[in-house]
């Protein structure tokens, strides 16, 4: 077992990013056609009803996901709202604006975009901006989808625009702290759930009438192994 101890940026990468979709056919064969991500995963989605989950790997560790029922066909896409619709149009708070997808190198982005134009996606791009060089494109149900690469690791010391800072509100302070969070003393998984009703959160939401309560109130011990964690399909020895 781990040893308890200070904790700094443990959060290493990304695992997956889940998107819904109407249709998960079309997307499956957007991103498997169009871009040659390998369909990894696709079963019903654990504790979700009537909902279907998909992934598509970008590596070992990271994926595409998708998550499909037949209610979101019923829910309208609104451009500046729901969606954005290209990579500097608006959408809701909280919501995704576009999606930048890591390639290697130059030549890589190119190889991409001649992939992507020869399957008749249009592509702007390569636009260089310093920190990355990206093409831009479309994909089903108004997504918009980056590719980029960097040559090396963004320098925070010149990519934090003072001016930005002093727009979005932030002090000095501040600012020293977001580019060097404080470590957290680890207590090996021992803290319980804060009290609902004084917990400043946020709370995830959109859940029916006393769900929410009743999911964060159930034992850690009990969550754990809650849903199914075998795979759909049994392999042979």
């Amino acid at each position: 077992m781990r040893a308890a101890g200070v904790v700094m940026n443990k959060v290493e990468g990304l695992h997956h990013l889940a998107v819904c979709t109407a249709n998960m056919k079309e997307q499956i064969e957007f991103f498997t056609d169009k871009l040659g991500m390998e369909l990894q995963a696709l079963y019903w989605m654990h504790g979700v009803e009537n909902t279907w989950h998909g992934f598509l790997r970008l590596n070992d560790e990271s994926s595409i996901a998708f998550v499909c029922n037949p209610d979101i066909s019923k829910i309208p896409r609104v451009l500046g709202e729901s969606h954005a619709g290209n990579p500097g149009a608006n959408s809701a708070g909280g919501t995704m604006q576009h999606l930048a997808l890591k390639v290697a190198d130059h030549e890589e982005l190119l190889a991409m975009r001649d992939r992507l134009r020869a399957k008749g996606v249009p592509v702007m791009g390569p636009i260089e901006h310093g920190l990355c060089c990206s093409i831009y494109f479309a994909g089903p149900e108004n997504l918009a989808l980056e590719l980029s690469y960097s040559v090396e690791p963004i320098n925070n010391e010149a990519w934090i625009d003072p001016e930005v800072v002093e727009l979005a509100g932030i002090s000095a302070e501040e600012l020293a702290r977001y580019k060097n969070p404080p470590g957290y003393e680890d207590e090996g998984g021992k803290v319980p759930q804060p009290d609902l009703a004084e917990a400043g959160g946020p709370h995830m939401t959109n859940y029916p009438q006393g769900a929410y309560e009743f999911i964060m109130s159930r034992p850690d011990e009990e969550v754990l192994n809650s849903v199914p964690s075998e795979p759909p399909v049994k392999l042979s020895a």
